[in-house]
Formats: C-alpha cells, sequence, structure tokens
C-alpha cells in the first residue's frame, strides 16, 4: 500500500455539515458550539475530516479556527512516518495547556485523537498524553457523537479501535455543500499487499470497496453544490472492486467511466495505485476517457530488485519501467509523480544508485521521497542492517536534487502551451485567480473573479519552484 502523505500536516480546522451517526435523522441543532480540527497526512484523512465535520453539526458544533475557542479538539493524525506520529504528541502539549486554561474559566475542552496513530496506538495515548478523552481508528469515526456523549456522562477516557462489522459510509450523513470546485471522493480504503515497511493493514485494516450507487450518490451531490472536479481516493484505489448496477463487480475503471456520464462532473483523478493493479481497462481509460485527466501518481519505492522483495512490493524495477511504458503508449500526454524511500534496511550506495537509474529513464513531473523510517509492528522495523542516519540523509539529499531537476525540466515543457485550467480561488494578488492545469499544477493568472469554477484556455507564460505562470488571450 502507498498512502502519499501531502503535505505533512494539513492544518485544517474544520467544520459545519450534516447528521451524525446514529442520529441521521435528527433535525438540525443550532450550532453552541465549537470545533477545531487538525488534520495531518493523506489526502483521505482531509475527506474524513471534512465527513467528521459534517456530521457533528446536528449536534450543534460550528467550525473555529482559533484551537482557544474550541469546545472540541480533534487530531486527525498519520502514521505513515515517525515525525508525523510525534507531531501529535508535540500538540497535544500545548492542547493541555488551553484546555487547563479554559478549565479555569469554567469551559470544557473535550480531546479526541483519530484514525491511524490512534488506531496503531490505542490507550498508549491516553497513557502520554492523558489531556486525551477519545482514542478512534479510522474505522469508527461515524460513532464520534456517541462517544462524545460517553466520554461526558462516564467521566473517563474512551478508546475505539475496533474494526466494526457495520460499514461507517452507512452510518454517514449525506455531503453537506461544497467549499470549493474540487473534492475528494473515497470509494476504497484499506489494502492486502501488506508492504514490510507500511502500517495500513493494521490501521485501516483487509481493503473494501464502496457500492457503485454510493458513490455516484455522493459524486452527484458534490457536482450540484458546484464541484467540477472529483478525486477518487484509496489506499489501493486501483484495486476498487465495488458492487455495480445489476450485481456486477465494477473496476475502477468501470467506475471512472460510470461517473463520467455525470452532467456538470468535468474531470476525474485517481490516487494512490499499486504497479500490481494497473489493468489494461484502467490503462486503456488513460487514454480513451477524456474526463480522466492525464495525471498518475504510481509509487515505484526502489530500483533495486532486492529491495523491492524485502519490501514485499511483488514487482520489479523492469516490470515498472515497462508498465509505464504501455500507460504512455495509451496517454503519450501522461505527467507521472511517485513515492521513493531512501534507506530501506540493508540498502546499499549501488542499490540507491539503482534507484535514480528508475528516475533517468523514466522521467516524473513529480515525485515525494522519504527516509525510510521504521513503523512500529510492521515487518521492516525487525530488519537487520538499518542504513545509518547520516546516510538516509545524504541519499535523500541527492534524490531531491535529481527530483527538483525533472520537476524544473517538466514545467518548463509547459511554457508557450496552452493548458485547460480550472480555476479554483483568488489569487493574493488583486484581479488574480489560481487553479490547476490537467497535471495538476498549480496556475496562476490574471482573471475575472466570474472565472472561478470555469474551465479556461490559459497560455503558460512562466514558472516557478511550485506553481505555473498564464495569461488568458482574448477569443
Amino acid at each position: 500500500m502507498d498512502d502519499r502523505t501531502i503535505p505533512e500536516e494539513q492544518g485544517r480546522s474544520a467544520g459545519a455539515g450534516s447528521a451524525l451517526a446514529g442520529a441521521a435523522e435528527a433535525p438540525a441543532v443550532a450550532n453552541t458550539r465549537k470545533v477545531y480540527v487538525r488534520t495531518f497526512g493523506c489526502q483521505m484523512n482531509v475527506y474524513d475530516s471534512e465527513r467528521m465535520t459534517e456530521a457533528l453539526s446536528s449536534q450543534g458544533y460550528a467550525e473555529t479556527g482559533a484551537l482557544e475557542d474550541a469546545d472540541l479538539v480533534i487530531i486527525n493524525t498519520c502514521h505513515i512516518r515517525e515525525k508525523a506520529a510525534e507531531k501529535v504528541y508535540s500538540d497535544l502539549g500545548r492542547i493541555r495547556q488551553v484546555k487547563d486554561a479554559r478549565a479555569e474559566g469554567g469551559s470544557e475542552t473535550v480531546v479526541a485523537v483519530v484514525g491511524c496513530v490512534a488506531q496503531a496506538e490505542g490507550a498508549e495515548i491516553v497513557r502520554r498524553a492523558p489531556v486525551v478523552d477519545l482514542v478512534i481508528g479510522p474505522q469508527s469515526y461515524h460513532r464520534l457523537g456517541e462517544l462524545i456523549a460517553r466520554t461526558r456522562t462516564e467521566n473517563r477516557s474512551l478508546v475505539e479501535t475496533q474494526f466494526p462489522e457495520e460499514e461507517k459510509f452507512a452510518h454517514l450523513p449525506q455531503r453537506a455543500p461544497a467549499r470549493g470546485v474540487t473534492a475528494f471522493l473515497t470509494v476504497q480504503e484499506g489494502c492486502d499487499k501488506f508492504c514490510t515497511f507500511c502500517v495500513v493493514p493494521y490501521t485501516r485494516g483487509s481493503e473494501y470497496s464502496r457500492s457503485v450507487a454510493d458513490i455516484e450518490r455522493e459524486a452527484r451531490a458534490l457536482v450540484a453544490s458546484g464541484v467540477r472536479e472529483v478525486t477518487l481516493l484509496g489506499q489501493n484505489v486501483n484495486g476498487y472492486h465495488g458492487a455495480g448496477p445489476g450485481g456486477r463487480i465494477y473496476s475502477l475503471a468501470d467506475l471512472l467511466r460510470h461517473l463520467s456520464r455525470i452532467a456538470g462532473l468535468e474531470r476525474l483523478r485517481y490516487t494512490t495505485s499499486h504497479p500490481r493493479d494497473m489493468d489494461d481497462d484502467l490503462i486503456a481509460a488513460h487514454g480513451d476517457e477524456p474526463k480522466l485527466m492525464p495525471y498518475l501518481h504510481l509509487p515505484f519505492q526502489s530500483g533495486a530488485d532486492r529491495i523491492l522483495a524485502a519490501m514485499n512490493r511483488k514487482h520489479t524495477a523492469r516490470e515498472y519501467i515497462d508498465l509505464i511504458a504501455r500507460i504512455r503508449a495509451a496517454q503519450p500526454e501522461l505527467a507521472l509523480s511517485t513515492d521513493v524511500i531512501v534507506g530501506f534496511p540493508g540498502e546499499t550506495e549501488e542499490e540507491f544508485e539503482a534507484t535514480l537509474s528508475v528516475f533517468a529513464e523514466v522521467g516524473f513531473a513529480a515525485a515525494y521521497s522519504f527516509k525510510y523510517s521504521p513503523r512500529p509492528g510492521t515487518p521492516a522495523e525487525k530488519l537487520a542492517d538499518q542504513v545509518p542516519e547520516r546516510v538516509k540523509t545524504e541519499r535523500l539529499a541527492r534524490l531531491q536534487r535529481l527530483i527538483e531537476a525533472q520537476q524544473t525540466a517538466f514545467a518548463a515543457k509547459c511554457v508557450g502551451r496552452t493548458l485547460p485550467v480550472l480555476f479554483e480561488r483568488a489569487g493574493r494578488r488583486p484581479g488574480q485567480l489560481i487553479g490547476r492545469s490537467p497535471y495538476l499544477q498549480s496556475v496562476h493568472a490574471n482573471a475575472p473573479a466570474e472565472m472561478l469554477g470555469r474551465i479556461v484556455p490559459v497560455e503558460i507564460s512562466g514558472f516557478g519552484p511550485n506553481s505555473l505562470a498564464g495569461v488568458i488571450r482574448p477569443e
């Protein structure tokens, strides 16, 4: 499984939505309490935070961006890297100070740790940080309202990290109106790949795919509220196998084609995928489905076959390279991004050089690179011959210089081209809008506000480290 972490912390304070699980039919409640949500990790955590805060609206919670005003604090956590997990405990120290100060003023604060760190560490979180009232795994957040009530009435901390039999999506409310023109939509959760470095099979469970009808309802609701681009999410999204119309099992390619028929839905993306699940039909969809953007995030993790075998990746470097050639044959305009781990136990200098060779042969528009971080409970944690930290740091720096060069080269090739840009929000300067190219690049241009939510041809005139500059030519 490849649960891409972008960025490490989303830092989102989140809020109002619809009804809570267990009270989905309850009438709306006046918002008298405040909820603050901080989100670490992948896009799926962003989606989960949105769903939690939508649900809490019926319990009387409104959003706040100020921790000091919050009656409920939710930390939605990521366990992919050690740094992200430890940041949670650092934040809980500051939250304890805020909770104590509010208590002195007569205000109660409930603190909940949710997500993958919660699932992995359970009661250990309460032991290390007694400020925490609730520890809730990612498969149980639909019970958040019920558990908040219990911790108050029972006056004790609660830990809920079971994998419930009921489907959490069936207990979540309909989506609240979208806040923008793009949205995430989780279609698959969990992973059965058991890569030896990864905690996701243990924190998110086995693979589960939502039904096509359920996904379509959510997508239509998003489009009705103004969304024009939807990114389908899953820990192993191209392993999607959900129940479709007539009882047929739909693949991800089937699902993409089905959703593409929704009027008003202009763009589709998906992440994150595993090379072993890139089947012929999905490859073909990249060439024949115009709403599927020519961008693919496909991690390969290492260019050395011995390391890939130790990671239990189930593919070789050459198989990955050949797969990319097949996808590019179907979609020549494809922009590719990837994930790479540097310094996996036992990695030699020659094996690291093999990773650099894959970059040189494939060419990437973007990449996310990480030093190997032992995750508790994973097989790789117990491997001998851990690479020294100084070696990992040096290798990562070399790789990132190559990544930066390839990203710059891809951006430079866009200059002079006219790209369709979906404008999403206002820029920092008056009269400036910011949107996304088909390749997921940020693009800024001077444009009237009425172009928000529209896909507009933009002539690319320049680029910087993280964005493209463009000009809208008069028709």
